[in-house]
């Protein structure tokens, strides 16, 4: 049976049990959406903008397991795209993103809305390819979804001409393919594993570094087993807090920039590394010569090129970080590590992080949160809000933080929220943001709102582009160039000193919450934390939008300066020392 390319290609959505779509129309993906008028089985979600598109879909594929699918037109569509491709690569999310194409006779001359999507997206995506035969569509879509989930998960773009959409051909879409040049090995090497658990077995100061891979391969309950087993204390990642219960008895914390004491302290003094899916990037290696320096670094990834790329290891064991971590139950014995967690807990009690007692901080709200969701998705924007975010979140099995960790990512929290609560209707979905990164995706208000989706918006207020702010207070003599979000015209130029006089913030978020067709709640005191979330909790018809005015200068503490060991950590900060 003959059908048109677009005709396909619904087929393959439903052939690879895609049950969401997120989807913008134009001229060139036309064709593709009139395939798609009046299908049951395929929801489709018009965003307000692709970029908030591409981040919604991000948010569903993390929150689901599943991949998750785009669909937008040629040219600006197309790169509307590249931030939330990005986004979603460098955090391993699989992806699948259509876009439509001029016919293939118009490429490479300057047609209307002809963009060099795949010279484009090559650089920051797994996989790119333009459909150049209509006989190769079944094939090429069905190698998308496979690179897509597979060995290291990443996004895939598959950009189709329009005359391919509408070309007639074959009905057939293949049950299998064979990639050849791309078998993906998740199978981890026993000899390694032997190695590294002999290495563990002798160690006196132990730790489990745990990055985002733990997540990704959802191995968090067999991470637990070989905690409990080993009796070897765990730190994460930004990515990887949420792989152990955070009130875990051996959970130290984060690591990194913005990492508790306990943690870069445990680091800085181990004996044994063994670090499963991270890519010891910078924001948490600090001075790299200092980097666990006096400890055998043991590293598990699924990606080859991610060890002793950044560190130098000493055994490198390449696989699937679940089958990794079944490998090392069959063999690891429990260490005696009674001293060295002890040690680590007299660091914890001793340093904790504490923004104080006085004012509505942040923790104030986050440890509300806490209290009040037990069954929720957290998502981030980026920035401060985020630090303190995965600072006093606590997670576990019911608890999922979704956040933008390598490329980190403003505008990511209030669509990733969006995706998560399509794929997850039961579950309550919260999203920290700041007054900066709100308003770089705030269209998507309306798309909450359409979709009759009740998540919960947490905008904590500072009038500041909060992180680069504290950066300009700590390391640039206070000069706070261009980012105060309360500025006006007709104010000083130079001005670094916050104070009553200054001009109300723009937008009322409230108004334009309420403008939407949301519910906006302002809070300025901490006795109305609880009853302001207990409320948004509550509205099951709308988004609740909670804006916490918060302190125009507060900081994100402990704090490593960029460049030093992880041992020279910041707990207080004051102007002048």
């Amino acid at each position: 049976m003959k059908i048109s390319g677009a005709e396909l290609f619904v087929k393959a959505l439903k052939e690879e049990k895609v049950d969401t779509l997120f989807a913008y129309p134009g001229g060139q993906a036309i064709d593709l959406f009139d395939a798609l008028y009046g299908e049951k089985d395929i929801e489709v979600v018009l965003p307000r903008h692709e970029q908030g598109l591409v981040h919604a879909a991000d948010g569903y594929a993390r929150s689901t397991g599943k991949v998750g699918v785009c669909l937008v037109t040629s040219g600006p569509g197309a790169t509307n795209l590249v931030t939330g491709v990005a986004t979603a690569n460098y955090d391993s999310v699989p992806l699948v993103c259509f876009t439509g194409q001029v016919p293939t006779h118009l490429i490479g001359n300057d047609a209307f809305q002809e963009v060099d999507t795949i010279g484009i997206m090559r650089s920051i995506c797994k996989y790119a390819v333009t459909v150049r035969k209509r006989e190769d569509l079944g094939e090429i879509i069905k190698k998308a979804f496979y690179v897509a989930r597979t060995g290291k998960p990443g996004v895939v773009v598959v950009d189709i001409p329009k005359d391919i959409q509408i070309a007639l051909g074959d009905d057939t879409y293949p049950e299998e393919i064979n990639i050849r040049g791309y078998k993906p090995n998740s199978d981890v090497h026993t000899g390694q594993i032997k190695r590294a658990l002999t290495v563990l077995k002798n160690a006196k100061k132990p730790v489990f570094l745990i990055g985002g891979g733990v997540n990704i391969a959802h191995a968090n309950k067999e991470l637990t087993k070989l905690v409990e087993l080993t009796r070897v204390p765990v730190i994460t990642t930004i990515m990887g807090k949420g792989a152990i219960d955070t009130q875990h008895e051996l959970y130290v914390g984060n690591i990194g920039i913005h990492g508790c004491y306990a943690a870069n302290k445990a680091i800085s003094e181990c004996d044994v590394l063994f670090s499963i899916g991270t890519r010891f990037n910078d924001r948490i290696t600090g001075k790299i010569e200092e980097f666990a320096k006096n400890a055998t670094i043991i590293h598990v990834d699924i990606d080859t090129a991610a060890i002793s790329r950044n560190i130098v290891v000493d055994i490198p064991i390449v696989g699937d970080a679940k089958n990794a971590i079944k490998a090392m139950l069959e063999k690891a014995k429990t260490l005696n590590t009674d001293n060295w967690i002890k040690q680590i807990k007299e660091w914890k009690n001793d340093y904790p992080i504490d923004m104080g007692e006085e004012g509505m901080t942040p923790q104030k709200i986050i440890q509300k949160i806490n209290k009040i969701f037990k069954d929720v998705i957290v998502t981030t924007d980026v920035g401060q809000n985020q630090l303190w975010t995965t600072q006093f979140l606590d997670l576990n099995k019911n608890k999922q933080l979704l956040t933008s960790g390598g490329l980190g990512t403003m505008g990511y929290g209030l669509p990733s929220a969006i995706g998560a609560k399509i794929g997850n209707p039961k579950k309550d979905v919260v999203t920290i943001s700041g007054d900066g990164g709100m308003q770089m995706n705030i269209q998507e208000m309306a798309t909450a709102v359409v979709n009759e989706l009740p998540i919960i918006i947490c905008v904590l207020n500072n009038g500041y582009l909060g992180n680069v702010r504290q950066w300009q207070q700590m390391f640039y003599n206070k000069q706070y160039s261009h980012t105060c979000l309360r500025y006006r015209k007709s104010c000083e130029k130079a001005c670094s000193n916050p104070n009553k006089d200054c001009p109300i913030f723009t937008p009322d978020f409230i108004k334009l919450a309420e403008s939407y067709g949301a519910k906006g709640i302002r809070v300025t005191s901490e006795d109305d934390i609880e009853k302001a979330l207990k409320e948004a909790k509550n509205n099951k018809k709308t988004p609740t939008l909670i804006e916490f005015i918060i302190d125009r200068e507060v900081n994100v503490l402990p704090m490593v300066k960029p460049g030093n060991p992880l041992s020279e950590i910041t707990l207080d900060f004051k102007e002048g020392e």
